[in-house]
């Protein structure tokens, strides 16, 4: 994980730096992910930034970060903490040095104040309890309720003095505005539907919709790819542009993508219901590697033929966003670990064993040997090719590292009757004679014992199995024995033995 608030702190440092110069001149393609740091990185929202930074690499663009931190009630460091390793994880940093939000509201309120001095925005001096009366009015008629504009031609002199007020864009009111989205096609509000949208609070403070237009311009983002659910915002936030751009150079609309967002299985909206929302989760409670759920979520809305399996590399290769479909994704939880059991056996041993280790160590509440750790790393082979998550492998391994006598569950105790018994007396006298302890050498001795017992292979490797994990599945019986070593094996036949006997 990053290093908490105090990689916050540096990065916060960082942004200042950020110039506000335009760049609508500039055709380099430029993309961004803005969350907003409330909780955890929604899995959601990790779609969103892969398809933003794929988009960007496809383009040879940037991919740019920005914490909109303008809710100071709801947004911590830990939330921004955690929004950082998400990414990280999945390998979805920034270009350059996050932008937070709220500490350039300052040049949000310099571009309000821009407007109102060009005559696109005015003062509004409405009180809460007028507004409140005009909702309640529009209500009763069964109207939509939006502002009326009654402060948009008077003079701000006809207010009490010191009043408090508001500032607010003049949106259009005749004609219509269309956004050709790059995803849901041709877009068309009629004027009349939008509103005089607040720009700048009565405290000073700009609101949600200019503070994103002036950060997305200042950072020369040229494409918005996000959640379906700010279409509507799209149309109001092109009236602040459309504005500026009457006022100085510079202000270019974007090219919008809407993504239709991910519903679950039953085809309702993704929630906690369906399964874990968070980005964490995956890596931390489920045991998902990042390479599977980048995989799985650049499957979700976006297709390429009938290719399942993409890597990264050939992601970026091939995305883009008439990729995309119109249609929300339905999130399968048994796909993505069917594909995250892909990704475990094309992983490498060795770094698969230090993701496991510490899952081991906690089912068992132990801490790992340096010797033990080696063996962990030789039982990936044997162990990865059943498994689906990190946990799967974690309890495959678990028989490796507990003490004799084992606890035997049901099923290996009914293997254990006293035929077998016998027989795991004479297989641990014949892998005493073992000449070296191979998978080879160990396969030789057991099918040696299998035929002199007049029995089929398997007949001898369930109970041996039961005796060495105290279980009935586990990897091949070879391998066990291998990973065990002779002296563990012997012992564990020999005490299985004894306690199936009493």
């Amino acid at each position: 994980m990053l290093g908490g608030v105090g990689f916050i702190d540096q990065i916060r440092r960082m942004s200042k730096n950020m110039t506000a110069s335009a760049t609508g001149k500039n055709k380099q393609v430029v993309t961004r992910f803005a969350p907003s740091p409330t909780g955890y990185l929604h899995i959601g929202g990790a779609r969103t930034a892969l398809f933003n930074w794929l988009f960007a690499r496809h383009h040879g663009g940037k991919f740019l970060l920005r914490i909109e931190d303008t809710d100071r009630t709801r947004s911590t460091d830990d939330a921004v903490a955690a929004i950082f390793d998400g990414l990280e994880w999945l390998g979805l940093g920034g270009d350059e040095p996050a932008v937070f939000q709220f500490e350039r509201t300052p040049r949000h309120a310099e571009v309000a104040a821009q407007l109102l001095a060009a005559g696109h925005a005015y003062k509004c001096f409405a009180t809460p309890e007028e507004l409140a009366e005009l909702r309640e009015q529009q209500r009763a008629a069964k109207q939509p309720m939006r502002y009326d504009g009654r402060w948009r031609d008077r003079d701000p002199a006809e207010a009490p003095e010191r009043a408090p007020y508001v500032i607010r864009i003049k949106a259009p009111r005749e004609g219509e505005t269309v956004i050709q989205d790059a995803v849901q096609g041709r877009v068309v509000v009629q004027n009349a539907e939008l509103d005089d949208m607040i720009l700048l609070r009565s405290d000073g403070t700009p609101t949600y919709m200019l503070a994103v237009v002036v950060d997305d311009r200042d950072m020369g983002v040229t494409h918005v790819i996000r959640g379906d659910d700010h279409l509507n915002n799209a149309f109001r936030q092109l009236t602040i542009i459309k504005a500026m751009a009457r006022i100085e150079d510079g202000w270019d609309e974007p090219v919008y993508a809407h993504i239709p967002l991910i519903h679950g299985s039953d085809g309702a909206k993704l929630s906690k219901r369906h399964g874990a929302l968070g980005v964490d989760a995956y890596r931390d409670d489920m045991g998902m590697l990042p390479e599977a759920v980048l995989n799985y979520l650049l499957r979700l809305g976006w297709g390429h033929g009938d290719e399942e399996i993409i890597s990264i590399d050939r992601a970026i290769e091939l995305f883009d966003i008439d990729g995309v479909g119109r249609s929300p994704s339905r999130f399968d939880i048994k796909k993505l670990e069917n594909l995250n059991g892909h990704y475990l056996r094309e992983a490498d041993d060795a770094r698969l064993a230090a993701l496991v280790a510490p899952r081991v160590e906690s089912r068992l509440n132990t801490q790992l040997t340096p010797a033990q750790t080696d063996i962990l790393r030789l039982a990936m082979t044997p162990l990865k090719p059943r498994a689906k998550t990190l946990d799967d492998i974690a309890e495959g391994a678990e028989f490796l590292f507990k003490s004799c006598p084992l606890d035997f569950d049901e099923k290996a105790s009914a293997l254990l009757d006293e035929p077998a018994r016998a027989l795991l007396t004479k297989t641990a006298d014949a892998l005493r004679t073992a000449p070296s302890w191979t998978v080879e050498a160990i396969e030789d001795v057991i099918r040696r014992v299998a035929e002199d017992a007049g029995l089929g292979l398997g007949k001898v490797a369930q109970p041996l199995r039961a005796a060495l994990t105290g279980r009935t599945v586990s990897p091949g019986i070879f391998d066990v024995l291998f990973l065990l070593g002779r002296e563990e094996s012997l012992e564990r036949l020999t005490a299985a033995g004894h306690a199936a006997a009493g």
